[in-house]
This record gives C-alpha cells, sequence and structure tokens, in this order.
C-alpha cells in the first residue's frame, strides 16, 4: 500500500463492493465508508480534520505503530460522532480553542492513540458519548489532558496524561468517567478535577504526581471515588474538597505533599477507609466549617514534615476517626471553635512532640478505647467552652497525662497515664473537669494536681508510685474528692506540710538545661543574602514607608558603626531590639524576617534567621516549666530573631498568679546575658503594646525604638491584589481595578480587618467566583482563564 494512501476493506455481507479499494485521503475513505468497515491507514501525515460518523475501525498499519500522523492546521484534528473503534494513530492539534480529538456520540474504542498537541484539550468527551480509551498517552501543555464534560461518561484504562498546561482530567458539567490503572503528571493545574453538580469520577489503581497546583480538586457539588490510587508530589494540598462535594478514598496513598494532605470546606464530606496519609508539610487532615466532616476508618496518618498538627478541625466541622493511627508528628489532633466536635475510637496515637489532642474555644472531643503513647502532653482542654469525654483510655510515657485550664470542662472515666514525666492529671488557671474511675502510675509528679480557684470532682481515682504523691489539692473548697486512694499515705492538701511544688523535670538552676531532655537540634545555616538583595526585596514591599524608612536608618546606623570600629574608632552604641505595633496583617512577621537577613549581612547576626512565637510558645502549665519554655525558644534564636507575637499577653491586665510574668523576667535576663547573640522584637497591636511595655519598665528598656506599622489605604490594598494577580497568572478585566478601590474603601475597617491578609482573601475569593462562573462555559480561551472582572468580587461583610 503506497504512503499517503488509505485502503478501505468491507466486511458485510453486502453485494455492493465499491468501498474496498485505496483512496487518496482519509476524508474520502471516511465519506466511502459504512458500518463496519475497516480503514487501514498507510504511514504518513494527514493534514486532514477528520469526523468518523459511523461504526468503522480506523487504524494505523500493522507493524507500523505511530506512524499514522493525523496533524491539521487548525479545528479538531479527529472528531468521533460513532461507535467507532480508532487504533494505532498519532494525534495532532494545534488549536488553542478546540481539543485535538473530540467524541461526541456513540460507544466508540480509542487503543493505543498518542496525542500530542497544544490544543484546548488533548482528548475530550461530551455529551451522550461513552467511550472505552485504552493505552492512551495524552502530551497537552497547551491546556486540559483529559476533558470529560456535558454528561457524558466512558472507560478509561491504562492511560496516561504525561503533561498538560492545565488540568491533567478535567470533569464537569454531569460527566461521570471512570479510570483504571491511569497515570496523570506533570500538570499545571489540579492533577484530576471534578466540579459541578452531578459530576462525578471513579478511579481504581490510578496514580496522580509532579503536579503544579493540587492534586486531586473536588468541588461544587461533585464527587468522586478513589480505589488503590495513589497522589504525592504536588505542589500545592495533595486533595482538596469544596461546597458540597463528596469524596470516598479506599486503599489510597497520598504522600510527599507540601500542603495539607487533604483539605476540606463547606460542607464537603470525606470518607477513608484503610488509606496512608504521610509526609505532609501543614495538616494531615484539613477540616473546616460547618456541615464538613470526615469519617476515617483503619487509616495511618505519619511523618508529618511540618510543624502542624496532623488533624485539623474548625469552624464548627466534625471527624471520625476509628480504628486509626497517627504517629511520628508534632500534634496528633486539633479540635477548636463552638460546634466543632471529633470523635476517636479504639485509635492509636504515638510518637507525638507537642499535644496528641488539644480542644479549644468551645469545640468538643470525645475519645473512647484509645491509646496515646509518647508524646509531651497526653490531651489538653484548654478554655471555657470546650470539653467532651475520655472513656477508657490510657496515657503512657508523656510529660503530663491530661491538662485542663481555663474553664474547660471534660469528663474523664476509667482511663489510666502510665509513667508520666510530671502529673498524670493537672488542673489550672480555673479549669474545672470531672474525673471518674481514674488511675496514675509512676509519675514523676503528682498523680492529681489540682491548683487553685478549679472546681472539680474526682471519683474511685487510685495513685500508684508517684514521685510527689498522689494528690496535691490547692487550699480550696473547689475540689471534691470521694472514693479515691493512693498507695501514699492519702490525700494532701496545701494546708497540710509538703514540699514545694516543682515540675518533675526542674533543674536546680532555671536556665540550664534540663536533665533528660535533648539538647535543641541544630538547623543546617542557609547561605546570607547580600544587604542589598534584602533591602530590594523590603523596598518591593507594598506600602510601609515609614516602616522602610526606619529599617533603613537603624541599618545604616549599624553598618557605619561597623566601619568606624574597623577604623578603630568608636562606634556608637546601637540596641538592635525592636517593637513592632500595629494591627494584624500590615507586614510585622515579614518585615521581622528581612530585619534578621539584614543584620546577618552585616555580620552582626550568625544566621539572621526567624523564630516566631507567642504566649503559648513561652508559658508553661507548671511552675518551672515557663523559664524552661522561655529559654528553648530563646535557644532556637541564637544567632538570629526572636519574634515574640502579641506579645502583650504574657502580661495581661488581670494577671493575678498567671505565669506570664516568669517568661517576662527570664527573657530578660535572657536578653541581658546574651546581648549579642539574638535580637529580640515583641509586636502586637499598639494600644495593647503600650500598655504592656508601661507595666513592665524592664522590658522597656531593652527595645532601642518602636516601629508602627499603619493599616493599608485602599490603592496599596489594590495593588496587592495586583500582585497576588500577577504572581497567579491572573489579569484585572476593564473597570475591576476601579471596583477594587470603591470595595476597600466602603469594607468596614473593624477589629476583623486583616489589612493585606485581607487584600489577598479578597483575590481568593474572586479566583474562586471566577471558577464557578468560568466553570459554567462550553468553550473558554485564554482571557476566559485569566480575566477577574467586577462582578468576581465578593459581598461586602
Amino acid at each position: 500500500m503506497a504512503q499517503g494512501t488509505v485502503q478501505v476493506t468491507h466486511t458485510g455481507t453486502s453485494r455492493w463492493r465499491r468501498r474496498t479499494g485505496e483512496y487518496p485521503s482519509l476524508a474520502a475513505a471516511l465519506e466511502a465508508a459504512g458500518d463496519g468497515d475497516i480503514l487501514t491507514v498507510a504511514p504518513g501525515t494527514y493534514r486532514e480534520n477528520l469526523v468518523v460518523q459511523r461504526a468503522v475501525t480506523l487504524r494505523g498499519s500493522e507493524g507500523a505503530v505511530g506512524s499514522v500522523r493525523i496533524a491539521p492546521a487548525d479545528g479538531v484534528a479527529l472528531t468521533v460522532r460513532a461507535s467507532a473503534t480508532v487504533q494505532d494513530l498519532h494525534v495532532e492539534g494545534q488549536d488553542s480553542a478546540a481539543p485535538a480529538l473530540l467524541v461526541e456520540d456513540g460507544t466508540p474504542e480509542l487503543i493505543d492513540l498518542r496525542i500530542v498537541t497544544r490544543s484546548a484539550a488533548g482528548l475530550e468527551v461530551r455529551g451522550a458519548a461513552r467511550p472505552t480509551v485504552r493505552r492512551c498517552t495524552v502530551d497537552n501543555p497547551g491546556g486540559v489532558g483529559i476533558g470529560v464534560l456535558d454528561g457524558a461518561g466512558g472507560v478509561f484504562e491504562e492511560c496516561e496524561v504525561v503533561a498538560a498546561g492545565q488540568s491533567g482530567i478535567s470533569v464537569r458539567g454531569g460527566a461521570h468517567p471512570r479510570f483504571e490503572r491511569c497515570r496523570v503528571h506533570h500538570a499545571s493545574g489540579a492533577g484530576l478535577s471534578v466540579t459541578g453538580e452531578g459530576s462525578g469520577l471513579e478511579a481504581i489503581g490510578c496514580e496522580v504526581y509532579e503536579i503544579k497546583g493540587t492534586g486531586v480538586q473536588i468541588a461544587s457539588r461533585a464527587s468522586a471515588h478513589l480505589t488503590d490510587s495513589t497522589v504525592h508530589r504536588t505542589s500545592a494540598d495533595g486533595i482538596t474538597l469544596d461546597t458540597d462535594s463528596v469524596l470516598t478514598l479506599s486503599d489510597c496513598d497520598i504522600h510527599d505533599i507540601p500542603e495539607n494532605a487533604i483539605d476540606l470546606r463547606s460542607r464537603s464530606v470525606l470518607t477513608l477507609t484503610r488509606s496512608t496519609v504521610r509526609r505532609f508539610g501543614r495538616n494531615g487532615l484539613s477540616v473546616w466549617d460547618p456541615g464538613t466532616r470526615v469519617d476515617a476508618n483503619q487509616c495511618e496518618i505519619h511523618d508529618s514534615t511540618g510543624d502542624y498538627p496532623a488533624v485539623w478541625v474548625s469552624d464548627g466541622a466534625s471527624a471520625v476517626l476509628d480504628s486509626c493511627r497517627v504517629h511520628d508528628v508534632p500534634d496528633a489532633l486539633f479540635v477548636l471553635d463552638r460546634g466543632s466536635r471529633v470523635d476517636v475510637v479504639d485509635s492509636d496515637l504515638s510518637q507525638i512532640r507537642n499535644t496528641a489532642v488539644s480542644v479549644s474555644d468551645g469545640a468538643t472531643a470525645q475519645l473512647d478505647d484509645c491509646r496515646i503513647r509518647e508524646a509531651s502532653t497526653g490531651a489538653w482542654f484548654r478554655d471555657h467552652g470546650s470539653g467532651g469525654t475520655l472513656n477508657g483510655c490510657t496515657i503512657d510515657a508523656a510529660q503530663t497525662g491530661v491538662i485542663v485550664t481555663k474553664g474547660a470542662d471534660p469528663v474523664i472515666e476509667r482511663c489510666t497515664v502510665t509513667s508520666p514525666a510530671e502529673a498524670g492529671f493537672y488542673v489550672s488557671a480555673e479549669g474545672r473537669g470531672t474525673f471518674r474511675g481514674c488511675r496514675v502510675t509512676g509519675s514523676g509528679g503528682y498523680g492529681f494536681h489540682v491548683m487553685d480557684g478549679c472546681r472539680t470532682t474526682l471519683s474511685r481515682c487510685r495513685t500508684e508510685r508517684c514521685a510527689r504523691g498522689g494528690y496535691e489539692f490547692a487550699e480550696s473548697d473547689g475540689v471534691v474528692a470521694e472514693d479515691c486512694t493512693s498507695d501514699e499515705s492519702g490525700v494532701r492538701t496545701a494546708a497540710e506540710p509538703t514540699t514545694a511544688v516543682l515540675t518533675a523535670t526542674q533543674s536546680p538552676g532555671l536556665l540550664t538545661t534540663v536533665p533528660g531532655q535533648p539538647a535543641p537540634e541544630a538547623v543546617p545555616a542557609e547561605p546570607v543574602r547580600a544587604s542589598g538583595a534584602v533591602l530590594g526585596e523590603l523596598d518591593a514591599l507594598v506600602g510601609l514607608e515609614s516602616v522602610k524608612r526606619e529599617v533603613r536608618t537603624l541599618t545604616n546606623m549599624i553598618e557605619v558603626g561597623r566601619r568606624r570600629q574597623e577604623a578603630g574608632l568608636k562606634a556608637a552604641s546601637v540596641r538592635r531590639h525592636l517593637v513592632f505595633t500595629g494591627s494584624p496583617g500590615t507586614g510585622k512577621t515579614t518585615v521581622a524576617r528581612l530585619y534578621g537577613e539584614i543584620l546577618a549581612s552585616l555580620g552582626v547576626l550568625e544566621r539572621g534567621h526567624l523564630v516566631e512565637v507567642s504566649r503559648v510558645d513561652l508559658v508553661g502549665e507548671h511552675i518551672g516549666s515557663t523559664a524552661i519554655r522561655t529559654q528553648e525558644a530563646f535557644d532556637r534564636a541564637r544567632g538570629g530573631v526572636l519574634f515574640i507575637d502579641e506579645a502583650y499577653a504574657l502580661s495581661p491586665e488581670d494577671s493575678g498568679r498567671d505565669f506570664g510574668k516568669e517568661a517576662i523576667d527570664t527573657l530578660v535576663k535572657l536578653m541581658e546575658d546574651h546581648r549579642e547573640a539574638v535580637v529580640v522584637i515583641v509586636a502586637g497591636y499598639t494600644a495593647e503594646m503600650e500598655r504592656f511595655l508601661s507595666v513592665n519598665p524592664g522590658v522597656a528598656s531593652r527595645f532601642s525604638r518602636t516601629i508602627t506599622f499603619h493599616d493599608y489605604v485602599p490603592e496599596e490594598l489594590l495593588r496587592i491584589v495586583e500582585q497576588q494577580a500577577e504572581d497567579h497568572e491572573y489579569r484585572l478585566g476593564t473597570g475591576t481595578g476601579e471596583a477594587l478601590l470603591k470595595y476597600f474603601t466602603a469594607l468596614p475597617k473593624g477589629p476583623a480587618f486583616g489589612n493585606g491578609r485581607t487584600a489577598r482573601q479578597t483575590f481568593e475569593s474572586m479566583v474562586e467566583r471566577h471558577a464557578g462562573r468560568v466553570a459554567e462555559l462550553t468553550e473558554v480561551n485564554t482571557d476566559d482563564l485569566t480575566l477577574l472582572y467586577p462582578d468576581d468580587l465578593p459581598e461586602l461583610p
């Protein structure tokens, strides 16, 4: 058969044989062919736009796989509208507004196709089409890899998207395909994107990886079911669910994710069974908003690479963990905000660097028959309205078993704390709590330690081999103890002669290393940037002109002082510690980071890194532990900047017996003893910081100057949105800039106003509304995908 010709073989029983023979073009052959005919295409390049409208077989020559190229100059290269078979072809498209291969109807079979294109989509399936696609490859750096939309379906087996300029696989408009043993990688949008009511996807044995974006994205009432599939090596979240979406993961593995492994919001529902979440940079599970729910059964979450809780449940969301394992993470489970709830049953939480279970801001946690092992704190009920139940749980080898503070009121039943370094159960700061049938064995401190002002009930509890005593109650009638026993002499109160109340790990010198605790790990030093480059980054920040002047003045003084010393002259003493005042979102943390880098570039600091802490990182729950925590934070900041956010919280107006003063006193001494090693920056609201400095003159004397960060004006907020748009490859359409100025001018500037954070949130809301608008379009171009219009602005609060 000659090159550039098409042989058509008629396989029917009709007496008309005129269709058999060779044709000079594919279009002519398809015109002549009828249902059941086989079109064998000779090797070559065909610059034709083909439409298959009959149930024929269109294939390349045997033994010449990939030698047939369908490559028109524009438009759809190959359109299939019948239950045909298309096999062994190389399809190329060049039209950014059209797919390379379009399936519009029938139940065709597409086998061993290679689609290499820069089109709107490599392969697109629409409407009533239900193709079977086997061993096909899509390479489309200009758009979507595979798109299934408008109610279409189909089965995709052993297919691969090797590159996509947008989503690797996009399902929308009520489509519902099935993917088996497919791979999606090197996409610049989501790996799998399913959006829109009625849209669904089923994936079995699939792999999504090397994605410049989110691995799997389910949104706007869509649903998906992934079985025996893997998502890994993304640049954003591994999996996201938003707006009433539903996802089921069975026997899946989500790993090596730099952000949240799985993030759910806006009433979405996730079901995980026998799945693993590991090596994630932020949360393993991040669950937000009322009505959002996670049900996890026989799952494992482990090996966090960041400093965030493995499971985060907030804003009224809920989660259930049944027979799960969470281990080797900074914190296992944080549940916060009124209406938020977690239920954990028959699960193991182990190797937790900080707190295994933290409950705060009115949230509720229910743990039944769980095992917590090797954590700093087993469970911490932090504040008023926070509560729940621990029932039949064991806590082994923790620093402290259970902490209850600030009006929290949990019920702890039949729980055992074994070998805590400090107290088994510790209640302070007007915490409450009911403890029934609980047991503490081998404590390095007290079994039960209840501070003054706490209203706590204990019944049928027992302590054994507690180093400082079984029970330590302050002189208060707020504690009720019934039928409690101990292998010591009995229940004691502060009124009876006892030894001083100290934690088991307290050392004789509060500022020396704590026996039995590892020294802070050495952090590899990063290359120091030149001061000009850092100052250039500072200058590039939107607004903050007075802040920039202050930092440059201080930098100049330090630089000139250094040069005078090198010349053998006396240098004026410059105190480098600073006070930053202003509202949230005005760039205080960013400027602190740059200030540290500048000092490192000038040789004033060894590394210039930033360690950011707040009250919770410095103030401990026991006598002596605050000094230890403050020392540890200071040690981490050696050679760099210690940035204390909301520093005024260390000295609350109603401090009473608060341990914040201990943190302040320790910090002042460390600043004096190691004045060349660490730069300290304290930050917070202007009025609160003025009060903080006025009531702590020892602190105020250690700081050279106060730099005020003013709120952003509307023009600066607009510039931040423009920067965000540019960074994320969006553009502001006609009139959008003016609309943003009006929006930011009218936006209330109350306590909830977040300055730069508000600008970024506004941009994110615009992107979400833009996505909802564009998702409804049948065909889109680059302007549709990038332009943000005034209608995309969120409503004013």
